[in-house]
């Protein structure tokens, strides 16, 4: 397997210059950071009958960002943001070195009731506690957390799911969904998965150079048989934040998804990645189209020619149909190309701003799929285009920050 700029790619779980943190199954459930010793001491007390499940570091929320960016997410996270310059920003930062089902407490030296509801109401952490700490406190308003005695909003917790649909086949939608993968990990340095629902002709594996893992349609057939560590054996490592999950039935065969199978898996992928980019098959059966009730954004790939324009039509009276909205966000593969339609007969034809245009390029994507590299690694014009379309999902500046705790972390 071959990296982005094309040369071989490091093992699975490593990244150059630094230790990678894998995403990980078996994580520990309490992870304190706190930077002085009088509250290290009321945590101690409070939670030291969870013995090795808890770990107290001393250091405030830079020292948690540091060190989680090469260790495995806790289920619970508490962290000290006394000191920090700008505690929003360093809770921003965090987000990006998190998985999104963490449960956040932080503690700190601010009082206001508006910083209160700034990081309780507006950006998604579970509790705030101001110091000094006590044993009551941190009995009453942190140990149930830990214990899961409170829900802790996880039920809002979670990745984005985009859909990526082509209005007809050979429009492109598995190469944007491929590239807007590799670009949101690179960019956003979020987790994410990219998941091909087209189970027997799928080409997102081949396109990136890997071998489907077991396990995607037992999951939608038989959701009963999926556990916590469905993810695992079923995810193929593409980077150190990008996991893979496709399949390779053979043609005789005949999938059935079930409506329970397809819910538990967003679930389940929503609790451990930021973003969870679908390529879906047009039009899927019945359950694989319950996905776009739940996706954040539904992308809908075009070329500009009749048929397409024609099928683009027919995407957006589905999504109505199906979940009251014909929102999309219109993608215009093969902008310009010799012989097709120009832009405005497209939007004409569709009643709808075409958002983002990708261009003729068919020497780079051919050469890329038979190296099975994405197709950004080849060509700068379509990674500057999907650059753009990176953006517009989710919020990030390319090459900088994301875009923000409440985008990235809870994806809401």
């Amino acid at each position: 397997m071959l990296s982005v700029d094309g040369r071989p790619a490091e093992p699975a779980g490593t990244a150059t210059g630094q230790e990678a943190r894998p995403i990980a199954f078996d994580r520990p459930l309490l992870v304190a950071y706190v930077a002085d010793g009088e509250s290290e001491a009321v945590l101690r007390a409070v939670l030291g009958d969870l013995g090795g499940r808890l770990t107290l570091e001393r250091g405030g929320v830079q020292a948690a960002i540091r060190e989680l960016a090469h260790k495995p997410t806790p289920q619970v996270l508490i962290v000290d943001v006394e000191g920090a310059a700008d505690a929003l920003v360093a809770l921003d930062d965090l987000a990006n070195v998190c998985e999104p089902d963490v449960k956040v407490l932080v503690i700190g030296d601010r009082t206001d009731m508006g910083f209160y509801r700034e990081i309780t109401r507006g950006l998604g952490v579970v509790e705030y506690l101001y110091k000094p700490l006590t044993r009551d406190n941190v009995t009453r308003l942190f140990l149930p957390v830990v214990q899961g005695r409170i829900p802790g909003g996880t039920d809002q917790i979670g990745g984005r799911i985009i859909t990526v649909s082509g209005a007809r086949g050979g429009a492109g939608a598995s190469t944007v969904a491929v590239n807007l993968a590799v670009e949101l990990a690179q960019s956003t340095r979020g987790y994410i998965a990219l998941v091909d629902m087209n189970l027997q002709r799928g080409t997102v594996a081949a396109m990136l150079g890997v071998t489907p893992g077991p396990g995607l349609r037992v999951a939608l057939e038989e959701p009963e048989r999926v556990d916590s560590l469905f993810i695992e054996r079923s995810a193929v490592a593409i980077s150190d934040r990008l996991r893979l999950i496709a399949a390779e039935e053979a043609f005789e065969d005949r999938p059935m998804s079930t409506a329970e199978g397809v819910s538990r898996l967003m679930a389940l992928l929503r609790r451990r990645f930021h973003y969870i980019i679908v390529d879906m098959p047009t039009p899927g059966d019945a359950a694989l189209r319950t996905i776009y009730a739940a996706a954040h954004m539904r992308l809908v790939v075009m070329t500009p020619d009749v048929v397409s324009i024609r099928d683009a039509a027919r995407l957006k009276a589905m999504f109505a149909t199906l979940t009251g909205s014909d929102k999309a966000v219109f993608v215009l593969n093969r902008a310009g190309a010799p012989g097709t339609m120009p832009l405005r007969l497209v939007e004409r034809g569709i009643e709808a701003k075409v958002e983002f245009t990708l261009p003729e390029i068919p020497k780079r994507l051919a050469m890329a799929a038979d190296l099975g590299v994405p197709a950004v690694a080849q060509s700068r014009v379509l990674r500057a285009a999907m650059q753009r379309l990176t953006r517009e999902v989710s919020g990030a500046r390319v090459g900088g920050r994301g875009g923000g705790w409440l985008g990235r972390l809870l994806g809401r």
